[in-house]
């Protein structure tokens, strides 16, 4: 009789039509089957590490800083669906099934997810011919791009109620970043450099001792830098192909980053992705160390729009951070202040990457790419390696 109620309850958990929270009496035993399965696989990559990352750490941290427990829950519906569980599994006899089924379910994540364009000097798709960790799924010679994993990206769509209708964004950024300068006072959120060349233009038109920042105050004196309009979602998400449409490998982002908190996809969907909302005013390097989920904001309790700005970083390099900051406003509120939702995932994805070891990884493959962990004999860290274009994820040069 127990066995029945057990096995009805998975089922109930498995058949699903759309994001639904799960039950109380059944969010607690999925909850412990599925840190039983992560402990279980953790336990095997400590005792066989592979020099790469941790496969169940990553799916672990993506549960765990899934956005709400809705998202959880559609994350468990998914992981238990892809991994096809028995009832009666036994992790001790089938062990080895169960790994292979959470790595697979992990590379899903890594190459739909992680790796394409999260991280701004990523400018290649890469696969690999020998090297474990990076999934192959088109042969070098094919003249073809890789597609996602139908299965892995049919449960996901049907965790979250059918595939989605995805609009593909023109792209704004010029216009982005002259607004976003103006609210954010021409000066970088985190270091607070007023914009050089916003600072020239100034010099310009007024007496060096006259020209005056945002605030009034002289600008003589000051510290200054270029400054970028950084996306906390990137651009390139919904950027269209040359056939105006979004490649399948940007349509399975927005799916897993649907899981990850539950229909967020429609306040990026076209143009929406080029608001003020989704973009801060940053110094080049700011830009590339938070598109590269190396900087993060966390909200300071109780503080509206504040934040204390955390770093994954030795702490020489960058010593400024942390430090907080409340972000500037205008007053009439004509332009939209960055979305604590959108920096949330932001660093949620920060720490994921960081606490699983992913984050290294991506890094050591975008270093052994640029050559710098090149052998003599012309070989890499990672064997063979080679450098696929990506149809949609990139048109010439980077955008974040």
């Amino acid at each position: 009789m127990v066995h029945h109620r057990h096995q009805t309850s998975l089922e109930t958990i498995l058949n699903f039509a759309g994001p639904q929270a799960l039950p109380a009496d059944q969010r607690a035993p999925a909850r412990r089957k599925f840190y039983a399965i992560i402990n279980h696989c953790r336990a095997a990559e400590t005792l066989n590490p592979d020099g790469s990352y941790s496969r169940s750490l990553l799916i672990r941290y993506t549960y765990e800083y899934a956005r709400s427990e809705l998202s959880q829950d559609t994350f468990l519906r998914a992981f238990f669906a892809i991994m096809d569980l028995d009832e009666d599994l036994d992790l001790t006899q089938e062990g080895d099934q169960l790994r292979e089924k959470l790595a697979d379910f992990a590379e899903f994540l890594m190459e739909n997810f992680f790796i394409p364009r999260w991280l701004s000097r990523l400018t290649y798709r890469l696969l690999s011919g020998t090297h474990p960790s990076m999934s192959v799924t088109v042969k070098a010679t094919g003249q073809r791009t890789a597609q996602p994993s139908p299965a892995h990206l049919s449960v996901i769509q049907r965790v979250q109620g059918g595939a989605h209708e995805y609009l593909p964004s023109p792209d704004r950024i010029s216009v982005l970043r002259g607004i976003c300068l103006m609210r954010d006072h021409h000066r970088c959120v985190i270091s607070r450099q007023f914009d050089e060349q916003e600072a020239m233009e100034r010099f310009k038109r007024h007496d060096e001792n006259a020209a005056q920042d945002d605030e009034g105050n002289p600008l003589a004196g000051q510290s200054f830098e270029f400054l970028e309009v950084a996306h906390i979602i990137p651009h390139s998400l919904t950027k269209p192909d040359a056939d105006g449409q979004l490649s399948d490998y940007k349509k399975a982002a927005l799916a897993v980053l649907n899981m990850f908190d539950c229909d967020v996809s429609h306040i990026i969907s076209g143009v929406d992705i080029d608001r003020p909302f989704n973009a801060i005013s940053l110094t080049r390097g700011l830009h590339t160390n938070f598109g590269n989920f190396l900087i993060f904001f966390e909200p300071v309790p109780g503080q509206n729009h504040t934040y204390r700005i955390g770093k994954f970083m030795p702490a020489f390099i960058r010593p400024e951070i942390p430090v907080t900051r409340t972000l500037y406003l205008v007053d009439n509120k004509s332009i939209e202040p960055p979305s604590a939702r959108l920096l949330a995932i932001h660093r949620a994805i920060a720490h994921i990457l960081h606490l699983s070891g992913a984050g290294d990884y991506i890094d050591n493959i975008l270093r052994d790419m640029e050559g710098l962990g090149a052998h003599e004999g012309g070989g890499t860290e990672l064997g063979r390696i080679i450098a696929l274009r990506l149809g949609g994820w990139l048109d010439g040069a980077v955008s974040a």
